[in-house]
C-alpha cells in the first residue's frame, strides 16, 4: 500500500518525461511485489536451498501479502478504495487492520507448525510493522512503500551479508517514485524508510 500526500486532496502530478517512470517504480517496489520476494528469499535461505523453506516462505506469503491484498483488490472492485495503494489516508485504517489480522493468524499458525525461525521473524517483523501502520495512519500518512522497501534491504542484508547495503541507494528512488506522483511528502517518504529499517533491523535481528 502506498498513499497519498492529502487524504486525496493533492493536485495531479505534473506530466513529463518522468511520470512514466515515477509509475513504473512505485509498481515494482510495491509491498505486493517486495514482501513475496523477500519470503521467499529468506525461506530457501532458512533451508539452505531445500523446497521446504520455499514450502515454508509461500504458506507465509498467503497470510502476510496474499489475504490482504486480495482483500484490497475487493474493496477497488466494489469503489470501496479509490486504488491498490490506498490511496486516501482515511481509507487505510480497515485494510491495514485486516492485514494485521491476517499476519497475526498466520504467525501463529507458522509457530505452531514448526517453520524455521527467520520466516517466523520476517512474519513477526511484517506484523510490528503493520500495528505501527495501523497507529501512525490514524493521523498521518506515512509512506508504506518506503517502510517496505527500507525493511526489505535490512533484512536481506542480516540474511545474506552487509554487502547487500549496497543496494540502499535505491531506496533512494523509491522515495522519490512516491514524491514525484505526489502520493507523498518528503517527509511522509524519510519517516516511513526510518520506521521501516527500525522494525526490520530490531525485530528480525532479535528473532531470526
Amino acid at each position: 500500500m502506498g498513499g497519498g500526500a492529502r487524504s486525496g486532496q493533492a493536485p495531479a502530478p505534473r506530466p513529463g518525461p518522468t511520470l512514466r517512470l515515477a509509475r513504473l517504480v512505485t509498481e515494482l517496489t510495491a509491498p505486493a511485489v517486495l514482501v513475496p520476494v523477500l519470503m521467499i528469499a529468506v525461506g530457501w535461505h532458512s533451508a539452505q536451498g531445500g523446497v521446504a523453506g520455499l514450502g515454508w516462505a509461500l504458506l507465509a506469503v498467503v497470510f502476510v501479502i496474499g489475504i490482504p491484498f486480495a482483500y484490497i483488490v475487493g474493496g477497488v472492485r466494489r469503489g470501496r478504495l479509490t486504488d491498490h495503494h490506498v490511496g486516501q489516508r482515511e481509507q487505510r485504517r480497515v485494510p491495514l487492520l485486516v492485514g494485521l489480522c491476517s499476519v497475526v493468524v498466520g504467525l501463529i499458525l507458522l509457530v505452531t507448525l514448526g517453520a524455521p525461525r527467520p520466516v517466523v521473524a520476517l512474519a513477526a517483523a511484517g506484523a510490528i510493522g503493520l500495528v505501527v501502520a495501523v497507529t501512525v495512519s490514524h493521523w498521518w500518512k506515512m509512506s508504506i512503500h518506503s517502510a517496505v522497501a527500507t525493511g526489505t534491504v535490512v533484512i536481506l542484508a542480516l540474511t545474506f551479508g552487509a554487502r547487500l547495503l549496497l543496494s540502499a541507494p535505491l531506496l533512494a528512488l523509491v522515495g522519490w517514485s512516491r514524491v514525484r506522483l505526489r502520493d507523498h511528502t518528503v517527509s511522509q517518504v524519510v519517516v516511513g524508510g526510518l520506521v521501516g529499517g527500525l522494525v526490520a533491523g530490531v525485530v528480525f535481528a532479535a528473532l531470526h
